[in-house]
Order: C-alpha cells, then sequence, then structure tokens
C-alpha cells in the first residue's frame, strides 16, 4: 500500500499520505513503478521524507521545483523539514 507520494520525477523528497514510523516500509510510485524504502524517523501525515540522500547544501526539490536547501546532510528516509533545510531565494535581478 502506498504512503507518501511524488509528484515530479526529478523530486528528491516524498509526502507522507498517512503518519509513517521509524522502521516503517515507505511506498511511492514514480514513473509508473512502486518505489520502496525504510523511515529512519517518524514522519507525522504531509510531512517530507528523502526518497535518496540529499548532501549539505543541495537544493531540496518537492512538486519539480527548489524549495530550499539543505543545511546538513540528509539521508534517505530522514525526515526534511525546517530543521534541515535552509531558504532558497531566487535571484530575480539575474533573470531581468
Amino acid at each position: 500500500m502506498r504512503n507518501a507520494m511524488i509528484i515530479d520525477g526529478k523530486d528528491n523528497v516524498a509526502v507522507a499520505i498517512e503518519p509513517i514510523a521509524k522502521g516503517d516500509t515507505v511506498t511511492y510510485l514514480c514513473d509508473g513503478q512502486d518505489v520502496t524504502l525504510t523511515a529512519a524517523q517518524d514522519i507525522t501525515i504531509y510531512h517530507k521524507l528523502a526518497i535518496r540522500d540529499i548532501p549539505a547544501g543541495e537544493p531540496v526539490v518537492k512538486y519539480g521545483e527548489h524549495i530550499g536547501v539543505a543545511s546538513r546532510d540528509i539521508k534517505t528516509g530522514e525526515h526534511v523539514h525546517e530543521h534541515n533545510v535552509g531558504s532558497h531565494r531566487e535571484n530575480l535581478e539575474a533573470k531581468a
């Protein structure tokens, strides 16, 4: 049974669609295939978890968009939230 979801194949986080306990199998659909991993921590419903290792400084990608930058190394299955993600401001002047 799927208990998490991603929207875009570029995502490096999934969203829990039900509460997930540490050690639970997390299952989500990616490119038509069920993918599984083990939750490294408890994940609150609608919170994010890493679907692969995310090194410090790398963008966190949800729904195909950069939503922040990893402020420390984040391991697969870890909760991804404000404690390990820094804000990412787009440089609008560079686009002008």
